[in-house]
């Protein structure tokens, strides 16, 4: 059975779902889940945790994004991006690359984000871009979000890129309009890409040509399940207390100052899932796998 990560890079054109489906196929048709959605406009990483590694997705969810994207200045969109309908235009002042990198620098830090109408976030059951396309627009509560980089890689005329390490939950379509009215004008983002999602900074992705094309038609191996959790301390289990946590049991080992996740591992090094120790010295199972480490894409 298929079960671990892999880095899509996601094209353009094509909705988040459709991406891990056809991923999806090449695995055996095994279930899976993306990380974070990006829109149909956007292009690159895009973590689909396979089989068992879904149970992890939520870990991955919670890193820091980084993105790379282009505004066009001068008008405003139904969505916020080039696939909208044009709502409104304004002149655009003459800018200056340091005067621009001044004004991004003021978005730094935390501050309150209202998510767009045209997002996946639900309100009754039903995706708010669905209500958007039928003309209904409802209130949205903010979400707390944190910019900890936004740099300007290029400047013309009409134009502005930027690159920007956000937290999860950050919209950039609002940020890029956001960006623009503090420049005195109107915009929509007209290019996206995610650079990477933490902690996957460094790995490589694989196109979906590329997983098409492996080698004797096999998909290329995947990441285990554990390789997103290096910042959780390790646990490793005998044989008898890794038979407790598959029982729900827990089993005691040294007391920590405040509740922590952990890595638990049996005696053999096969990945079993995420626990939590507390200060009584008692390690609860929270996420168990229903296949060791050893049955993962390995053997695929």
């Amino acid at each position: 059975m298929h079960s671990g990560i892999l880095l899509l890079d996601k094209p353009r054109g094509l909705s988040s779902n459709a991406a891990l489906q056809r991923v999806r196929t090449l695995y055996a048709r095994v279930k899976g889940g993306h990380v974070g959605s990006l829109d149909p406009l956007a292009t690159g990483m895009l973590p689909i945790c396979l089989g068992e590694a879904t149970k992890v997705a939520g870990e991955i969810l919670a890193g820091r994004k980084c993105y790379r994207f282009t505004v066009s200045l001068g008008s405003s969109t139904t969505t916020g991006d080039a696939e909208g309908t044009q709502l409104a235009t304004a002149p655009v002042p003459a800018l200056e690359a340091t005067a621009v990198s001044a004004v991004l620098q003021r978005f730094l830090g935390g501050s309150e984000q209202v998510p767009p109408m045209y997002s996946a976030l639900k309100r009754a059951g039903q995706p708010l871009y669905r209500l958007a396309r039928a003309g209904v627009s409802v209130e949205r509560a903010p979400r707390r979000i944190e910019l900890s980089q936004l740099q300007l890689l290029a400047l013309t005329p009409a134009t502005l890129e930027c690159q920007a390490l956000c937290s999860k939950g950050t919209y950039i379509r609002v940020l890029a309009e956001d960006i623009a009215l503090a420049l005195g004008t109107l915009g929509h983002v007209t290019a996206l890409r995610r650079e990477y999602v933490e902690p996957f900074e460094a790995q490589p992705m694989h196109t979906l040509e590329s997983l098409t094309q492996g080698t004797a038609g096999v998909p290329p191996p995947l990441l285990p399940a554990d390789w997103p959790l290096a910042h959780m301390p390790e646990v490793r289990l005998s044989g008898a207390e890794a038979q407790r946590m598959r029982h729900g049991q827990h089993v005691l080992r040294a007391p920590v100052a405040a509740a922590a996740r952990v890595r638990l591992y049996d005696e053999t090094g096969a990945f079993l899932g995420i626990g939590e120790a507390d200060s009584s010295g008692a390690v609860q199972p929270r996420r168990l796998l229903n296949l060791p480490a050893a049955a993962t894409d390995r053997e695929s």
